[in-house]
């Protein structure tokens, strides 16, 4: 049976785009579903952007005034990607309006904020989802399958990462990732957030964590108002202070008694998008690498020829939402797709009107971990996750 939903966009930069053109991939790759996302309304505060939103993805109307979104009766979704200390007060206004709501990462620039805006949500009665794409990886999907079966046995370890070295250049100018105010935590919430609720999916709770953190790079330029995005590098003009961290690591105990390290940079140099983990069983182990998001290497004891070792598995149709994109294997799928596969997640959840996940408490969830390592930077010390 098919069923149309209302989608607004809120912040129609690269995120916006993206966001935008997974609606309609998902209506396309998920077709026999029965899923139809109508694109209502898009909205920013640079009118260009707003108008190039609508003609060019077919948004229905767009608008510099966020706060339509969420009041346009048509509008089911509150897509928001805006920066993220924008998130509180579009969350409240959606929740307000009983609208369900899909907000990127980090969602709250720090636990608290995370807190209110969760509570505001479910206090409402609407359905919440988080851009965690990582985690839909055929392959990532796999492995967490692997695990639950028992393949890899008791886990033992666990290392995740995310290198991105967008900001190792200092010339990059001083988007609003870089400073406390509009974003919050830097790295931990850019990409750090990544890390630990991949870890979530493949190890379960983090009980304690021990945390670092550094500044590298303490000044950038500042940027030309509405224009480029974090990547943007810009060789001249003042520069001001970047007031949030650019590197974070932790040592991690989890609730099942597994051990690990997590660590996130934006200024590494070698890495380009290194979102990656490997994990550890008494009976096996996987290890998963974005930049070669198609492989995942599994170790595993063969008893039967007593030969053990690694071996390379390429994406294919065997694996879920694979073959929604193509029937061969090694094919490989992209980021967009992830997002595509998260949109038609998002969509499903809403018209069978049950949580998804990740949604809110699932951000929650990381938010407590990311909180904890800030804790534990100040204090030196081990530091509980509540």
């Amino acid at each position: 049976m098919s069923r149309t939903v209302g989608i607004g966009v809120i912040g129609m930069g690269w995120m916006g785009e993206v966001h935008s053109r997974a609606y309609l991939a998902a209506a396309d790759r998920f077709r026999d579903t029965g899923l139809r996302p109508r694109l209502v309304l898009c909205a920013d505060e640079v009118e260009a952007r707003a108008r190039d939103g609508q003609q060019h993805f077919g948004f229905e109307g767009f608008t510099t005034d966020w706060k339509q979104v969420p009041a346009h009766p048509e509008v089911e979704i509150v897509d928001i990607t805006a920066p993220n200390y924008l998130h509180l007060e579009m969350v409240r206004e959606a929740a307000r309006a009983r609208k369900h709501i899909f907000c990127e990462k980090p969602v709250g620039r720090a636990p608290e904020e995370t807190t209110e805006i969760e509570r505001a949500a479910r206090e409402a009665g609407v359905l919440t989802f988080v851009g965690y794409n990582y985690r839909w990886c055929p392959l990532v999907q796999h492995a967490r399958q692997l695990i639950q079966q028992g393949q890899l046995g008791k886990l033992t370890h666990y290392r995740g990462r995310f290198f991105a070295g967008y900001g190792a250049d200092p010339h990059a100018v001083l988007s609003w990732r870089f400073q406390r105010e509009l974003a919050g935590f830097g790295v931990l919430g850019d990409l750090m957030s990544h890390v630990v609720d991949m870890a979530h999916l493949m190890a379960g709770p983090i009980r304690r964590v021990v945390g670092n953190s550094e500044t590298f790079i303490p000044q950038r330029p500042l940027p030309t108002p509405g224009e480029g995005t974090h990547f943007t590098v810009q060789r001249e003009g003042r520069q001001a202070h970047v007031t949030n961290e650019d590197y974070a690591g932790a040592l991690v105990q989890f609730a099942n008694g597994a051990h690990g390290t997590l660590e996130a940079c934006r200024v590494i140099r070698g890495p380009q998008c290194q979102m990656a983990f490997e994990v550890h069983g008494t009976s096996g182990a996987i290890r998963w690498d974005f930049e070669r998001m198609n492989e995942m290497e599994l170790f595993s004891l063969d008893q039967h020829n007593g030969r053990e070792g690694y071996t390379r598995m390429v994406s294919g149709p065997q694996h879920p939402f694979h073959g929604r994109f193509n029937p061969a294997r090694g094919v490989g799928l992209s980021y967009e797709d992830l997002k595509t596969i998260e949109a038609y997640h998002l969509l499903k959840s809403v018209v069978e009107g049950q949580q998804g996940e990740p949604g809110f408490q699932e951000a929650l969830a990381v938010g407590k971990v990311l909180g904890a390592m800030v804790r534990s930077c100040e204090s030196g010390r081990w530091e509980d996750i509540h």
